[in-house]
């Protein structure tokens, strides 16, 4: 399946809204403005329920959040460092976490799991807001890659943001 993810010019918080292939809102993705550390209601497009909850886990010394799902802690995304280049790691219950690597300066990166390209996203050029195509393998956790995929641009907007301070 093949998404588009687009963060929203005029908005208090960090809002996306993600449309389908064909153009159709799917998912609206609403940041709550003015919380300490980043919480975000990840809704239906249509009827706004919310299919998952991302907040971020404050005091700790890699960038980490938590999405929720029905009220319970699902997966946990974690930004870990190595010495040349920078990774995410998407872990879900069992042994099948996902393995987050390429430019994320460039925004365009991929999702692997058990070694197999799971998940793409590339950023398109000359937008005024990010916006990101992000293709999904059939069978993969759609909700879970595309929330993955917003915690990653919070990410690096913090630490672009940071850099430049």
């Amino acid at each position: 399946m093949r998404y588009q993810m687009r963060q929203k010019f005029f908005a208090f918080g960090d809002d996306f809204m993600i449309k389908d292939e064909d153009g159709r809102d799917v998912y609206f993705v609403d940041g709550k403005a003015f919380s300490w550390g980043d919480k975000l209601s990840f809704q239906t497009a249509d009827t706004r329920q919310e299919v998952a909850y991302i907040a971020q886990k404050l005091w700790s010394f890699k960038p980490k959040y938590e999405i929720h799902r029905d009220g319970k802690v699902f997966a946990e995304v974690v930004k870990e460092f190595t010495w040349f280049k920078s990774k995410f790691t998407l872990d879900v219950p069992g042994p099948n976490d996902y393995e987050i690597t390429g430019s994320f300066w460039q925004h365009e990166y991929s999702f692997t799991r058990q070694g197999r390209t799971v998940a793409s996203v590339s950023k398109k050029l000359f937008a005024l807001t990010d916006t990101y195509g992000i293709d999904i393998v059939s069978g993969e956790d759609d909700v879970a890659i595309l929330a993955t995929a917003v915690v990653v641009d919070l990410v690096c907007h913090d630490e672009k943001s940071s850099s430049n301070d």
